[in-house]
Parts: structure tokens; C-alpha cells; sequence
């Protein structure tokens, strides 16, 4: 089934999960997105300018100029109806005098905004994430020049998540290689033998920018870390087994050796859960085993995939509630 003959529902899980991959909604503030929403204000005139990102049911901003809020409602983001059409930049000259808009918070709130004009973040697969966009608070339009800067600030945004997710990729496949050192086997500790059997598990935090915001980045560091020691306690070392911190993430993997590692990932549900009760966290898990001879890289992904699936239904979870 491709994506154009893809019913509406896979078309929309393919579009998460493929901004699941890029690990940046609810990462910390990074400088440059703060630069290029600065340029884009700049650039065409406007108070205010967002990179945001469509998530399972908000709209999350990476970086914002003019706004107080971190986010939104998704059936509230003006951005979620610009991410139906990939290829075009939507403007609305008046979103009071339009029936789709005119009710939103962000035009009868205190931000009274009229003006929105946004170009969507598209994947090299076709899927539209998020977009840069820029508000005003008068009616107007975007001269063709001030167009064409928008739809440029667009694709250098998407480069720049394209090289963030490419390094994140990079670190977490390194953090899942057993470190190279020399064994000695003694008789009550055997030099591990090699075993082709093995699966993948990431633990995620969910929520880390507004965790952060809530208790401070330097006790969420020493509350992620913190975790390790119990995450350690889950694996088999004496197999090969080994839980590493993703640098600069606030992700954990492990990479698990043998037959049977139900138990050793059902405890890492279970520490995932528990320490996320304690601390006032949440932490998700996804797993994946390697089929025979299955790269390391591709067992990740399976993970990453299983990952996305555990939020799908956290965010069902969220909408019975």
C-alpha cells in the first residue's frame, strides 16, 4: 500500500511515527531554533514566529518568538491544517473572517492574532511534521520575496532535524556497542561466548522539556541518572548484557544477549514504571529481537517503531481518560 492509497489513519501513524524518529519534540531549547524564528519574524514583519511540530494530539513548539505558551491543542493549531497540503505554504490573511479558524484561543485569547502564514517541515519521505510559521495580530499578506524566505527557513529547518536526528541515531547505536576491553575468564567468571541471539530496548522519558521547566534541568539530570544502577539490576551482565545512557538524550538503551530476554525486558517495564511513579515521571519502553543475522541498526528502528507504538496508545490512554 503506498501513502496515497493509504487510508487516512496510516497515513496520519506514519506521519508520527516518522516525527517520533527525529526524538526533538519535547527536547530542551537549542540556540539556532531560537536564531532562525528570530530571522523569521524578521524576515516577514511579525511579532511572532513558531517551529512547531504536530504531535499525536498538540502542536509543540521547538522554538517560539511571541508566544507565552509551549504548546497547544492540536484541534486548536492553525499548523495542523497547514500540514495537510506537504508542498504548500498556507496563508490566511484574516483568521477572524475564516470559519475554520475564528474560534481558536489564539484569535479570541489575548494573542488576538489575524494574520498566520506557515510552510510545512516535510520528511525526504513526504511527511509533513510540523512548520515554520509567523503570525500578526493585523490583517495582511506576505510579499512574494517574504514567500519565498518562509519556504527557505523551512528546508533549513528540516536539515537542521535531519542532522540532529542523524547524530542522535549515531550516539544511540554507539551507546548499544559493548565497550571493547580485554576479558579474563576465571572459573566463577567465565569470558562471555558470543551469542547471534539478542534484542534492543530504549527507555525514553516522556515530557523532558516540561519536566524540566517544572524541577530544573540539574534535578531531572540527577533523576535520570540516578536510574541507572536499577536499570543495571535487570540485565545479564554475565551474558553480555549492558544499559548505556544516550548522550545528551534522555533516553536509555540496552542490548540484550541470548534466549528467553522476556524477564530482563519485562523488568525494565517494570523499573521504567516504577521509577517514573517516584520521581513524577513518565518513561516508555520499546523493544525489538533480532531475526538471524539482523543488523544492529535495524533492530533499533524495530525498536524505535515498537517505541512509537507504546505512545499511540498512551495518547489513547490519554484521549478515554
Amino acid at each position: 500500500m503506498t501513502a496515497s492509497t493509504a487510508s487516512p489513519v496510516a497515513q496520519e501513524t506514519r506521519r508520527q511515527h516518522a516525527l517520533d524518529r527525529y526524538h526533538v519534540v519535547d527536547s530542551l531549547p537549542a540556540t539556532v531554533y531560537d536564531d532562525l524564528v528570530n530571522v523569521a519574524a524578521a524576515l516577514c514583519g511579525t511579532p511572532i514566529a513558531v517551529v512547531s511540530l504536530i504531535d499525536r494530539d498538540r502542536q509543540w513548539f521547538k522554538a517560539r518568538i511571541g508566544l507565552d505558551e509551549h504548546q497547544t491543542t492540536r484541534d486548536t493549531a492553525v499548523c495542523d491544517h497547514a500540514i495537510r497540503q506537504p508542498d504548500e505554504l498556507l496563508e490566511v490573511q484574516d483568521l477572524n473572517e475564516d470559519a475554520r479558524f475564528n474560534y481558536f484561543p489564539i484569535v479570541t485569547g489575548e494573542v488576538k492574532a489575524r494574520f498566520y502564514a506557515g510552510m510545512p517541515l516535510v520528511t525526504d519521505k513526504g511527511e509533513a511534521i510540523g512548520t515554520v510559521c509567523v503570525v500578526d495580530t493585523q490583517p495582511r499578506r506576505l510579499n512574494s520575496q517574504q514567500k519565498a524566505s518562509l519556504r527557505a527557513l523551512a528546508r533549513v529547518t528540516m536539515a537542521l532535524l535531519d542532522a540532529h536526528r542523524a547524530h542522535h541515531d549515531a550516539r544511540a547505536i554507539a551507546a548499544l556497542q559493548p565497550e571493547i576491553s580485554p576479558v579474563v575468564a576465571t572459573p566463577s567468571a567465565p569470558a562471555p561466548s558470543p551469542c547471534p541471539a539478542y534484542a534492543v530496548a530504549i527507555i525514553e522519558l516522556q515530557g523532558m522539556a516540561d519536566a524540566a521547566r517544572r524541577i530544573g534541568e540539574r534535578t531531572l539530570e540527577r533523576q535520570l541518572q540516578g536510574m541507572a544502577p536499577e536499570f543495571d539490576a535487570c540485565v545479564a551482565a554475565e551474558l553480555g548484557d549492558h544499559v548505556s545512557r544516550v548522550t545528551d538524550s534522555p533516553e536509555y538503551v540496552a542490548l540484550l544477549h541470548g534466549d528467553g530476554v522476556e524477564s530482563r525486558i519485562q523488568a525494565l517495564r517494570t523499573v521504567a514504571r516504577d521509577a517514573g511513579r517516584r520521581e513524577g515521571l513518565s518513561l516508555l519502553v520499546g523493544t525489538a529481537t533480532a531475526a538471524s543475522g539482523e543488523a544492529l541498526h535495524r533492530v533499533y528502528a524495530r525498536a524505535e517503531e515498537d517505541l512509537s507504538l507504546q505512545k499511540d496508545a498512551a495518547a489513547n490512554d490519554r484521549a478515554a481518560a
